[in-house]
């Protein structure tokens, strides 16, 4: 938790007692229904809570914009944004049934009102948003061919609508059809710990 609030010191009470409750939360939710290696649950705010809040070194969503967090698993990025950005509404999906029973359970527990979970395929997911956030669940190709039908016109923040997808490691290649208009914000430049050495977070705009 002193991790959060070293690169997030302006957190209000509300938010800091839902970021401290996520850790007994995920323990707890863990030992039934596994959404984060057992091994790595100790590591959960470096490897999963803060890499999710690397979205938000990026773009400071405005009031009222939607995101679709595609592929949630146990929640992320999705919960760690909508702690950080209570007026901003979140819908998060997976296609397996259990991982959303754990992120909408957590959801709860911290008394989030602004997301919603649904359990559902991206290509069957009608609803439109301003951007689609993930987590390295499909390659950009994947994300842009069956996301972009869900990406409003309308425009109401700083970046154009589009894709937002948290990658490590070697990217050249999925991007190699957008390397001209997609952006690559390596997280290193926000986070100093050794872990986001490799991270990335790409953004994609999606015109219509």
């Amino acid at each position: 938790m002193d991790l959060i609030l070293k690169y997030f010191p302006h957190l209000t009470p509300t938010q800091i007692s839902q970021f401290e409750a996520l850790y007994g939360l995920y323990s707890d939710w863990n030992q039934k229904i596994n959404v984060i290696s057992r091994k790595d649950i100790e590591n959960l705010y470096e490897h999963h809570v803060l890499p999710s809040l690397g979205i938000a070194q990026v773009i400071h969503f405005q009031k009222g914009t939607s995101i679709l967090d595609v592929g949630t698993g146990g929640g992320f990025p999705g919960i760690p944004l909508a702690i950080l950005f209570p007026e901003v509404n979140f819908t998060l999906i997976d296609s397996v049934g259990k991982k959303i029973k754990v992120a909408s359970e957590i959801s709860k527990a911290i008394a989030l009102e602004n997301t919603v979970f649904k359990q559902i395929r991206l290509e069957e997911e009608k609803g439109q948003y301003d951007f689609i956030v993930s987590r390295a669940v499909m390659t950009m190709n994947e994300l842009v061919k069956q996301g972009s039908k869900n990406i409003l016109k309308r425009q109401i923040n700083a970046l154009p609508n589009g894709i937002i997808c948290l990658k490590g490691g070697e990217i050249s290649n999925e991007i190699r059809n957008y390397k001209n208009i997609a952006e690559i914000f390596p997280l290193s430049n926000y986070f100093k710990e050794e872990y986001f050495k490799t991270k990335k977070i790409i953004y994609m705009p999606v015109f219509k």
